[in-house]
């Protein structure tokens, strides 16, 4: 057992392009524009807060910007981080520690690269 592997977890981040181009055709391109940007901008602060709240042990106040998250990346077509966000409300519901860490570090990840994903999406027209 002399020997450790660095693990690298990496998963694909898929977009409901069928959402945003829904959000589009409903309001237009600068009322669309306005939606997502300000969601985006609002998911992120959400998790720079559920961040300092998990460091701080505040899972009450983690849990609910979590659930909070869950609408707004779903409005978007994040289904995937609304998903996650979920699941670290069932980690801090059912108290295990363990599993919270891993869950809310993975929600970060998917989420980071969600928000990427999204804005290299509004380049392009819909």
């Amino acid at each position: 057992m002399d020997k450790v592997t660095a693990l690298q977890p990496a998963e694909r981040v898929r977009l409901d392009a069928d959402r945003l181009e829904t959000l589009y055709t409903q309001l237009g391109a600068r009322g669309a524009e306005d939606v997502v940007c300000r969601a985006l901008e609002e998911i992120a602060a959400r998790l720079a807060r559920a961040e300092r709240d998990y460091r701080a042990a505040r899972f009450d106040e983690m849990r609910k910007g979590c659930r909070g998250l869950i609408g707004m990346a779903e409005e978007v077509g994040m289904a995937r981080v609304a998903r996650v966000a979920r699941d670290v409300t069932a980690c801090i519901d059912a108290g295990d520690g363990t599993a919270l860490g891993a869950t809310f570090a993975r929600l970060l990840r998917i989420a980071e690269r969600s928000l990427c994903e999204i804005w290299d999406m509004q380049d392009s027209s819909f």
